[in-house]
Formats: C-alpha cells, structure tokens, sequence
C-alpha cells in the first residue's frame, strides 16, 4: 500500500483537533489525511439541526477550518445526504480507509452501519472511536447486565468503572493530499439569519470553536466552580459552565473536562464537593446517552407506557404565548425570553417553563422539545430528549407527575431579589422585589409606581396556578 494514498477523517459532532480518537488514529496511519464535515439535512429528519445549531455550526465550522489551516491542511465542505456524500468524496481522493467518531441516536446509528458495510463491500476500511462519551452507553451495566434507569445508581456505577481513558494527543500538524478535492463554501450554506438578524445578541455571549470552548472551562474554574453546588440553581448568578453547546458539537471532550476538573480537585484548587457535583451533571449526560440508544424511540415515545394514553391538551394560543415568553408569570417569561435572546437557558429555569408547559398549559412535552430543538444553541437529542421526559414525569428516573413546580414560589427561591426577571422581562424591571414574582397580587399603587399596567405593558396569568394545578392532578389520575 502506498503511504501517498490518502485516508478520509469524518467529522460529525467532534469539531476539535484536541482529543479526538479517531482523527489522531488516521494521522497515526502515516498517510496524507483528507478531513471533510458533510452537513446532511436530510437522514436525521426531524432531528436535522434547528436555527440557533445552524448558527452555532457555521461559527464552529469557520473556527475549526481556520485551525486545520494553521496544521498544514484544509478542511472539505460538503453538503447532502452524507451517505451519498461519502463514498463519492471517497472517489474523489482515492482514499482506502475512513474514521469517524461514534454515535448514538438511533438515526444515527442506522445511517453508520448501513454506510460501513457498504464501505466495507467495497474495500474500504472503516475504522470507529469513542469521541464523543467517557464510556460507551453499553459499558455502565446493572448487576443483571441490562442498562440503568436510574441516574444515581448509574452515577454511582460510572464512578466505580474505574479509569476514564486518558486524552489523545492534540494535532498540530496535518499532511494532506498533493491535490485537495473540490470544497463547499461555508457562506453559500446560508446558516447565519439574514433579516431580521435574530442571533445578533448570541454575538455577544458566545465564542463558538475548540478555543472559546476552553476559555469557557477556564472561566469557569477560574470563579464558579467554587461555589457550584449551591449557585448553579440561582438563575439571578453567573453560577454555571455553560459549556454545554460546545459539548454538543464536540469542541471539547467529556474526557478532556473530566480529566481537568479532577487534576483541579486534587490541586486543592475546587473544593471536591464543588468539582463532584459538577461531574456528576458531566455524568448526566452520559445517562442521557445510555437513554437514548438502549431506548431508541425515545424522542417520540414516553418510556412509561402509561403516559402514551395522556389526555394532552391543544392549544396554539396558549403555546405562542410559552414561546415569546407572555405566559404572565415573570420567572417562565424571563426563561423564554432568555432563550430567544441567548439561545440558551438558565438550567433550573428550564426546569420550571418545562413544567409550565406539560402541567399548567397540558400540552404535550414534544412541543417543547421541538422548541428547544430549533432555539437551543445546544440542542442536543439525547440531553433534550431526556430531559423533557424527566420534566413531564414519563421518562427514566423522572420526577414524579403530581411534582408540579409553583412557578412564583420557584422565582422567589432561585431568583429572590428579582435580578434574573428584570434582565430578560424588561417591563418589569421597576417593580420591587417583593412583588416582581406575583404582580398580579401587587397593589395599584405599586403598579403605578413600576409603570405596570397588567393585561397591556405586561400579561395577565394566561391560567391560574391552583386550578391549572388540579387540572393537572385530573389528568394524571385519567391514566394511573
């Protein structure tokens, strides 16, 4: 075999040079490697990336091309049905070996294997790696050898496992072919929004790329870790990593964050009761990923099948005002609002606009997801998937139905001066604390004060928590 015969690296949801198996396997072959990213809109359906992952990709794909370039080589850009896309750029180059990194939703997984034994059926070798997980979703098993259910037995399982493989090698320096094959360009995609610019504001809060993916664990280390457990659920505080969109798309590994933190841990430098409560969300989301794939219909499917028989509601007045954040209950409004502004929302405020909607409103947990589908920066299958089932009670180790969050007595708890309301609910941004959470129960005088005028500047409660909470109970009782 000549050493001048290329070899293909796929990248998917690992957009980094730091870390990755299975690019550092195909350099290690000694052979000119071709790195390509196909965006394919077309084989997951309706798990094709949303507007605000349009966004961040573009930014993340200008980020990752810039720094190939710095190692010798260049990123291929290709867009269509990446089983099509494949083989044919395999053509082109006249490569005999492709990588890729794992993964595991059940499109996903579907797509992989049918295009590696068709690769295979040609000749061409396949090799796969973890990149994407701290161990496979079949690694962490119950004593029966089934997969967990639950999180804290799972938490405590992952934890046992021993060690976490260690960090592959970063790649400075990549050969590529003598000739490069014909490449998209990145603006004819059209992911950015033209007009109206939507995503101007996530200009100002993000840094999308293997590097802002770093600063943001520094950062992170730098100041919150050290008071994580008990900040990361204060909305109104700068408490929490906000490392999960670069999670998402792979700019920095689970691996990579693991090893970090604990070295930190064992420095002294964030106190181990800080840095395992951290890891333990690290963790969740590989819970998620176990979910998923041992569960694969999971983002159409309730896991408890008696929730499948669910009397949910249909409203789509009730639902646009959950969207644009006019529900009339300051904290779920701010949440929403957070979440067109930023992309992103506060994690105990999903939490609490999730519940609104499955138990105030009734409507169906799947319109959420969707929702957070095309607005969350990340918008991941397994986290989002999850997570709404957990939140509508359905789901693996879910809080129970008739747990219905008070949406005021949530805001007074987790936002108790009214910081967090005031930044995303601008109308609002007068009223004392006192009152921010219920302005309905806020004298005339107060209103006035605050230039409030419930039902015009602001929205009446669209229901009322005590009814719209036995409305609920009801519905549950319909199917137990």
């Amino acid at each position: 075999m000549s050493s001048t015969t290329p070899v293909l690296f796929w990248f998917r949801q690992d957009l980094r040079l730091d870390d990755n198996p299975a690019l550092r396997a195909a350099i290690e072959t000694g052979q000119p490697v071709v790195t390509v990213f196909v965006l394919d809109d077309e084989t997951p359906g309706d798990m094709a990336y949303g507007g605000a992952s349009h966004w961040w990709l573009h930014r993340s794909l200008d980020s990752l091309g810039n720094q190939i370039k710095e190692a010798g080589s260049k990123l291929i850009l290709r867009r269509g049905d990446a089983n099509d896309v494949i083989p044919k750029l395999i053509d082109d180059v006249g490569a005999n070996h492709v990588f890729w990194n794992r993964r595991y939703a059940k499109w996903q997984v579907e797509a992989d294997k049918a295009l590696k034994q068709s690769l295979e059926d040609d000749d061409i070798k396949v090799t796969s790696c973890n990149g994407r997980l701290l161990y496979e979703p079949w690694d962490i098993k119950t004593k029966s050898g089934g997969p967990y259910r639950v999180f804290t037995p799972f938490w405590k399982a992952l934890k046992a496992e021993g060690k976490v493989r260690d960090t592959v090698t970063g790649i400075r320096k990549m050969d590529g072919p003598s000739s490069y094959p014909k490449s998209d360009k990145l603006s004819d995609w059209g992911l950015l929004p033209t007009k109206p610019n939507w995503a101007k504001s996530f200009e100002e809060v993000w840094e999308p790329g293997e590097k802002g993916a770093m600063n943001a664990l520094r950062d992170f280390l730098d100041g919150p870790a050290d008071s994580y457990k008990d900040d990361r659920n204060r909305p109104d505080r700068d408490g929490t990593s906000r490392l999960s969109p670069h999670l998402h798309f792979g700019e920095i590994s689970p691996v990579q964050i693991w090893h970090i933190v604990r070295d930190k841990m064992s420095a002294g430098d964030v106190p181990d009761s800080q840095g395992d409560v951290f890891l333990s969300e690290v963790a969740w989301r590989e819970f998620s990923y176990s979910l998923i794939y041992h569960n694969p219909d999971m983002h159409k499917k309730e896991l408890m099948e008696k929730f499948r028989d669910f009397p949910w509601k249909q409203s789509k007045k009730k639902l646009e005002a959950w969207q644009k954040g006019q529900t009339g209950y300051p904290i779920v409004d701010a949440g929403m609002r957070q979440l067109w502004r930023e992309g992103w929302m506060h994690n105990r405020v999903r939490m609490i606009v999730g519940s609104f909607l499955v138990k105030h409103l009734l409507l169906d947990w799947r319109e959420g997801m969707m929702w957070f589908w095309d607005t969350l920066v990340d918008a991941d299958e397994a986290n989002n998937t999850a997570s709404w089932q957990w939140i509508a009670g359905c789901g693996a180790d879910a809080a129970p139905y008739f747990r219905i969050f008070n949406p005021m007595t949530q805001g007074e708890k987790f936002d108790p001066d009214g910081d967090y309301v005031r930044k995303y609910v601008e109308e609002l941004k007068d009223m004392p604390a006192k009152h921010i959470h219920t302005p309905w129960e806020a004298p005339k005088d107060v209103l006035k004060k605050a230039g409030v005028e419930l039902g015009k500047t602001y929205p009446e409660p669209i229901v009322e928590h005590k009814q719209a909470r036995q409305d609920a109970l009801d519905a549950y009782q319909s199917i137990k």
